[in-house]
């Protein structure tokens, strides 16, 4: 790692629009609108490598308009559902719960992170050989046969022995997610800071935009977001009650 790219965030933003607008059906102009945009959900190509579960509802705002994603047999009753509400009335209504903080790097202020606790090594081929290590369920996927492989990783070690791992998975072309985990008696030091901090820098250097997410009751992964250079960029709900609903 010799430095960081001077990927602007323009530039970034670019590309998190027009990915996102795949994902979810819209135009990137969308995600700057005002009001609550209805889009049907599809499995387009080039979409993040996520489950596509149906029936689907999905939920996204960015801060402006509210994106409402949802199958095409059951938009009709998720318009009357939310019609006449803003999107912060969808977004705390009873039907959706679930609703999780995304991170994208501060692409103007992040700096290389200094951290002399452990040892860093940083590891850009054969991510696999990493499954013998167990306890890193946050990080990797531990599965040779995932659509969003592990591409790069961060490791900390206390002489031989592994303390800490983030990795990036390929959720797709532009766009790698980044997930930490670091074994507890290790925990405190900031090692989870200069690992997430360490791979977005390479991530960033290789010109595909990093991103981060964590649950929302999860306050440290939070907290380990903002320190490693990152700031809150989007809301997404994930998990809705509409099975229940639907076929109750």
């Amino acid at each position: 790692m010799i430095g960081i790219m001077k990927m602007t965030k323009q530039e970034m933003m670019t590309m998190v629009y027009h990915q996102l607008a795949i994902d979810y059906n819209c135009k990137p102009a969308d995600f700057n609108k005002n009001g609550v945009i209805f889009t049907v959900a599809e499995r387009q190509e080039g979409r993040r490598e996520m489950p596509f579960i149906t029936p689907r509802l999905e939920i996204i705002t960015m801060g402006k308009s509210t994106i409402v994603n949802a199958s095409k047999n059951i938009m009709p009753y998720i318009k009357n559902v939310f019609d006449g509400k803003t999107g912060y009335e969808i977004l705390t209504s009873k039907l959706v719960y679930g609703v999780n903080p995304y991170y994208l790097p501060d692409v103007t202020n992040i700096k290389v992170i200094q951290n002399d606790s452990v040892r860093f090594e940083l590891i850009c081929d054969k991510m696999q050989h990493l499954y013998k290590y167990k306890g890193f369920g946050n990080a990797l996927q531990y599965d040779n046969e995932s659509k969003r492989p592990e591409v790069l990783a961060a490791v900390a070690y206390d002489g031989a022995k592994v303390a800490g791992i983030a990795c990036a998975s390929a959720d797709s072309r532009t766009m790698w997610q980044i997930g930490v985990d670091v074994l507890p008696e290790y925990r405190g030091k900031e090692i989870a800071v200069k690992l997430v901090n360490m791979i977005t820098i390479e991530t960033l250097n290789r010109g595909v935009v990093p991103y981060y997410t964590t649950d929302c009751a999860n306050v440290n992964s939070q907290k380990v977001a903002v320190k490693s250079g990152y700031i809150p960029a989007w809301s997404h709900c994930f998990k809705t009650r509409l099975p229940k609903l639907l076929f109750r």
